[in-house]
Formats: structure tokens, sequence, C-alpha cells
């Protein structure tokens, strides 16, 4: 079979297999995106007379069913099709005849896979946002029903001084949130059309990449033709680098609970059905999950930090070198939202150990309250924390419910501001809402399927 790119020549088979790598397996997480895109650029080509009514609805046709066999996953890309954006043309021609030939014009292959991985990052970054704030909004709710039930705050991992189990969990609930802000307005960036740039120079064709861009449901166009090529990698560098601070929380997360589910300590349970067993061992209940987490954890930053390596000292232009950064994309990408679907169900099934929690107030915990107690009642803050320190064993426990009350400011455990947490959950999910509900919307318009995914995790 021909190659897009056909010479008078045949490519060797190893220079073949060695170019290609993985792409042809790879590309499967585009092939919506490229039809969806590929129709949107069959119409703006339509307004310029450069495709017959008839022409356009048998290319729409055959886009559509492109789109339904990936959906049933059986739209097959073969090594020899290098890519799904050949092998999308290649069924074109195939079940439409001649008219197949004419879908490439006036776009390279450099806009046509920033423009199909453009519509996939911008949806997952939606979806990641709304996955993650579910994740955020179960850790505020389970810290709203433990908020009374007394923990042992730590530093160096020492005891240190009265927390709660609700303090604890709004804590990476907050960053949580956080880190989908970032996600959120990541997201407004990715919302912008390459379409149309071409080979990084745009087409002598008066292509209307503002029709196109509104046709695929895009807030803007992303303007410089240069610089929408130059952008590949970059956003997917910015993209899994939102992934890694949300992995980077989920890390520390596990790393908590691997402390807290110890034996010897006994704050928490992780429920039976995510804990793996040995096959020496008949008694054990491993949280293989925690420890996966961890080095997902590192995968993510892998692939943020791959990609940023590949495009590090690229010239201006197309070079071959962005195919590499396709992989690492979708590794991480997927990895993060693996790790927030099994952190939703560790988080809405761990099991609080009330007791446990409250032997582990020892007296030591509340050596600063007594200092603060005193210092309330007009002495001398350096002279009394000296006393103190020097009398430990004398100091006594307090009341561990009374202790973590009594502490009122803003965002301290007698004061966790849950609500206003929780609305601002609301808030970002709402903006992801709106854009998908859009989007789909645009999908619907392009292809006239309900419901349409580009995104299939």
């Amino acid at each position: 079979m021909a190659k897009l790119w056909q010479k008078e020549y045949t490519l060797d088979t190893l220079m073949e297999e060695f170019s290609v790598g993985s792409d042809y397996l790879i590309d499967q997480e585009l092939v919506i995106a490229d039809a969806l895109a590929s129709i949107a650029h069959a119409r703006t080509l339509g307004r310029i007379d450069l495709l017959e009514k008839a022409e356009l609805a048998a290319l729409e046709e055959g886009l559509g069913e492109v789109i339904r066999l990936r959906q049933e996953g059986t739209f097959e890309i073969r090594l020899e099709d290098e890519d799904c954006h050949t092998a999308i043309e290649e069924y074109l021609t195939k079940t439409k005849g001649e008219v197949g030939k004419k879908i490439h014009t006036g776009r390279s292959r450099n806009d046509q896979v920033q423009t199909a991985l453009r519509l996939w990052m911008r949806e997952f970054s939606a979806r990641l946002s709304e996955r993650t704030l579910s994740l955020a909004d179960r850790l505020f709710l389970f810290a709203d029903e433990h908020k009374g039930v007394p923990m042992a705050g730590r530093t160096h991992m020492q005891i240190a001084m009265p927390s709660s189990v609700g303090l604890w969990a709004a804590s990476f609930g907050e960053q949580l949130l956080d880190s989908t802000r970032r996600l959120v307005d990541l997201t407004a960036i990715l919302d912008q059309s390459p379409l149309g740039s071409a080979a990084s120079y745009g087409s002598a064709l008066p292509l209307d990449r503002a029709f196109s861009a509104k046709e695929m449901g895009f807030a803007s166009v992303q303007n410089n033709v240069l610089y929408a090529n130059n952008s590949r990698g970059f956003f997917e560098a910015m993209l899994l680098d939102s992934c890694d601070y949300i992995a980077l929380t989920l890390s520390k997360l596990a790393q908590d609970l691997m402390i807290f589910t110890l034996p010897e300590l006994g704050y928490f349970s992780l429920p039976a059905e995510l804990l793996t067993g040995s096959s020496i061992m008949p008694q054990k209940k491993n949280p293989d999950g925690l420890e996966l987490a961890r080095s997902r954890s590192a995968l993510i930053s892998a692939s943020a930090l791959q990609v940023k390596t590949i495009i590090r000292s690229l010239p201006s232009g197309y070079n071959r070198d962005f195919q590499d950064t396709k992989g690492a994309l979708f590794i991480g990408t997927k990895a993060t939202w693996q790790l927030v679907g099994i952190f939703s169900r560790m988080v809405e099934g761990l099991i609080v150990h009330s007791d446990a929690l409250a032997r582990g107030c020892t007296p030591e915990l509340y050596a600063t309250d007594l200092v603060l107690k005193r210092v309330a009642k007009g002495e001398r803050f350096r002279d009394v924390y000296r006393e103190v320190g020097m009398n430990l064993a004398s100091v006594e426990a307090l009341d561990p419910v009374e202790a973590i009350g009594e502490r009122t400011a803003i965002g301290t455990s007698g004061n966790l501001g849950i609500a206003d947490q929780r609305a601002a959950v609301a808030g970002l999910g709402a903006i992801c809402t709106d854009r998908l509900d859009h989007w789909q919307a645009a999908y619907h318009g392009l292809c006239g399927f309900d419901g349409v995914a580009v995104v299939l995790y």
C-alpha cells in the first residue's frame, strides 16, 4: 500500500518499523478526534468550493462510519498505515471512492495530529477535572463526618499538636481542589484550534480557520500558525504537569495511609476488596494500591519530564521528534485517571478507628497547648516554654475533643470551612460540565451522534 508521502522508492522495512514505532497502536486513542476534525475540515473545503455537496456528504458519511467503528473497537490501524490519519484516509478512499483523496487538501499531518490531540487533551482535562473534584468532595464529606475525631498531629513524623481526622482529610481535599483549579485554567488554553496551520506556515488556500474552529466547538483559533506547531509537546507537558500535581498529592496521601493503617497504629483500615494477598503467606492483606500509587506518581512525573526533554532543544517548525511525545502523554494521563479513580474508592470505604486514634493522643501532644494557656494568663512565652520543655513528664493529657474544638481560627480543626470548599468544588464542576456539554453539542453538529466522547477511558 502506498504511503501518504509516497516517493519513487520503497521505504526500507527496518526504517519503517523504527520510524513508526508503536504509533499505529497509540493512535487508536485519536481516531474519533481525527474523524471529527476531518469533518470540520471537509466543511471548510466545501465553503471554498473545493468539495461538491455530494462529495462532502460522502465524506461526512464515511467519517461517521469511522467513529462508529472506533466506538465498537473494530477500526483497524496497521503498521504500514503508520498512524490513524493514513488509516482514515485509506478507509474513505476505499469506501467512498476518489473523493477520499480530497480530504487532505490544504492540510498537513502536522496540523491534523495537532487538532486531534487538542480535541483529546481539552476533553481529557475537563473530564479529569470532574473526576478529581469528585474525589476532593469525597474527602470533604469524609472530613465533615469525622471532624470531631481527635488525631495526633505530627511533624518530622513525631507527635506534635492536637489535630483531627477532619483536618487531615480536608487538607488533601483542598490540595486537590487547587490542583484542579490549575487544570481548569489549562483547559481554556487547550481550547484553541490549530487546524489550518498546515506544516507550520499556513496554506495558500483561503481556509476559514475561524469557521472550522467553531464547528469543533473551540473557543478560539490558535492565531500564529508557527506557534500552533511549536506548541506541540508544550501543551502536552502542561497537561502532564497538571496531572503530576494531582499525583503528588495522592502519593502523599498514599504514604500517610501506609503509616496510619499499620497494625501497630491501626488508625484506619482500607476496604478489604482493595487489598491483595501473598503467594506464600496466607495471612497477608497487602495495600498494593497505595504502594503502586507512589510508583505511578513517579511514572506520571517521568512522562512530563520525557515530553519536556524531547522538545527542549528543537528548532521551530515540525520535527519528527514530536512523535515520541504521544506515548508519554497517554501513559501519564491514563495513569492519573486510574489513580484518581482508585483513591475515590479507597476514601469511600476507609474505616476510621476512633479508639486507636484517641490512644495516639498521648500527654506530650498537649505540651504547646499548656504553654499557650499559661501565656494567655499573662506569663512570658519563652519562660513557660523552657519550663514545660524541661518537665515533659509532668504534662497532663487534656480532653482531645475539647482540644480540637478550641481551635477556632479559619482552617483549624474547630473551623474547617467545609461548606466553602464544597461550594468551590461545585463551581468548578459547573464550568467543566458547561464546557463538555458545549463540545458534545458541537460534535453532534458534526456527526449527528448524541453524546460523542473523544476520550474512551
